[in-house]
């Protein structure tokens, strides 16, 4: 394509943008890691208009408000660097689950979505985009066999108390339960065999908006 064609200035200005964001997160990046989250954003904006895989209908809205939402919330769970698999829970279009699995290469990553549009964007991302650490399950959460990982995610799957209902079938004895909330929602209650709950905050880079993550063990067997 021609230095001057739309689609390629488009794909500078992500690429742009995401590099900024994640060098205000302190996340070192190869320029292929960049490249992948790039292109991620691309094929979600060429599918969202023909599949509704996401209320953000800009490059810019996904980059931001998905891609850089994912990375900030790496930014605060150190504990992925130790770990050799998560669970996305309720993923959607493969997030926050996609965008960790190209931070954090070393990871094996489960997306669980129950929407078959939304599970069939995952596994054209992780074809195209290369993402051998990555499978897709479809179907709900609590209806699939679950597979034991070291930290478990859900964001906006459910409530917050159901959603850590949900998630500890899927985590390891002592593993995380991570739970990604708005900066305003309320600390849910653990539910039984989960240990209390810890709050972390970081913002996310461009959307002028905080988040609170909440971080609990699986305590029962």
């Amino acid at each position: 394509m021609r230095d001057g064609d739309p689609s390629t200035q488009t794909e500078i200005a992500i690429s742009s943008l995401l590099s900024s964001g994640l060098e205000e997160l302190e996340i070192g990046t190869t320029p292929a890691q960049i490249a992948q989250l790039t292109r991620l954003v691309v094929l979600l904006s060429q599918w969202a208009p023909r599949i509704n895989l996401t209320g953000h209908r800009d490059p810019v809205s996904m980059a931001t408000r998905l891609v850089l939402d994912a990375a900030a919330l790496s930014s605060v769970l150190p504990e992925l660097m130790d770990a050799q698999s998560i669970a996305d829970l309720g993923s959607g279009a493969g997030f926050p689950g996609l965008p960790l699995a190209i931070l954090h290469p070393h990871l094996a990553v489960r997306l669980v979505e129950a929407r078959r549009k939304r599970s069939h964007f995952q596994r054209a991302a992780r074809r195209d985009l290369g993402l051998e650490n990555v499978s897709s399950i479809l179907g709900r959460s609590d209806r699939v066999d679950a597979i034991s990982a070291d930290i478990v995610i859900a964001q906006a799957m459910t409530q917050p108390a159901r959603a850590l209902e949900l998630m500890l079938p899927w985590a390891l004895r002592h593993g995380i339960l991570a739970l990604p909330a708005s900066e305003a929602a309320d600390a849910p209650a653990p539910p039984p065999g989960i240990g209390p709950l810890a709050e972390r905050s970081y913002p996310v880079p461009g959307a002028g908006i905080r988040r609170k993550l909440w971080i609990a063990r699986r305590i029962s067997i």
